[in-house]
């Protein structure tokens, strides 16, 4: 079976799941940028592309419990001060119950990069005028926003 087809059938699937299982979906990003201007992406072994860090938020947890976790998880990232909340979008590409809280990471600490695994097969800081090809549609715009100051969009 053709690899997007599977990344789309996971995706199908963990949405039906997570349809019965809660009523709304929210997720966390952060867009990490270190003291060069560079922001940090993975690549995940389930999904195509390059994504800014993060996940979903399980019952019972806060969108910062939630990212605290997801960027340790992914990058071996601690954060040292409370990011600023950069918009929330409806990730309609998803499902119609999905929407995602972005957070601007600054001030962090990464006490040594982490190993790939199951999960997480590639990382890195790269410079927003330098993306990796395969970067996401919404990981772009996203940065792009960012970075020219442009307010964020309604749809991820």
């Amino acid at each position: 079976m053709p690899p997007r087809l599977i990344e789309l059938g996971m995706q199908r699937g963990m949405h039906l799941y997570w349809r019965f299982a809660r009523g709304l979906t929210v997720g966390v990003r952060a867009l990490v940028i270190d003291g060069t201007q560079r922001v940090f992406l993975v690549k995940h072994s389930y999904v195509a592309g390059w994504h800014l860090p993060g996940g979903g938020v399980e019952p019972g947890e806060s969108l910062m419990t939630a990212l605290t976790r997801e960027l340790r998880e992914e990058g071996n990232i601690e954060l040292s001060e409370q990011p600023a909340l950069f918009g929330i979008y409806f990730n309609h590409r998803i499902s119609r119950r999905d929407h995602v809280a972005l957070y601007v990471v600054r001030s962090f600490h990464q006490s040594a990069p982490p190993q790939p695994n199951r999960e997480i097969i590639e990382h890195g800081f790269f410079s927003p005028r330098a993306l990796p090809e395969d970067t996401t549609r919404g990981t772009r715009a996203r940065i792009g926003e960012f970075f020219e100051g442009r307010p964020p969009a309604e749809l991820w």
